[in-house]
């Protein structure tokens, strides 16, 4: 039959135990950062780039339509 573990053992796996768990909330913490910084960048790039295509919009609905180029024939 087997003895139970001592004292000393059963401290040191749960000191082993709470210290992984601190590592993997630490870590899904930081993910969640990471996560959210990489939103925040995302939706701040489309902002942007909304805004450039309302304002290159805007430019070609100011300017003038462009003048069709005229083809003349050779002449010999």
């Amino acid at each position: 039959m087997s003895k139970p573990p001592s004292s000393a053992a059963r401290r040191n796996a749960e000191a082993m135990l709470s210290q992984t768990k601190k590592r993997e909330s630490t870590f899904k913490l930081e993910q969640e950062r990471e996560h959210e910084a990489m939103a925040l960048k995302t939706a701040r790039l489309r902002e942007l780039r909304l805004a450039k295509e309302a304002a290159e919009r805007e430019t070609a609905a100011a300017a003038p339509p462009p003048r069709p180029k005229v083809r003349r024939s050779k002449q010999t």
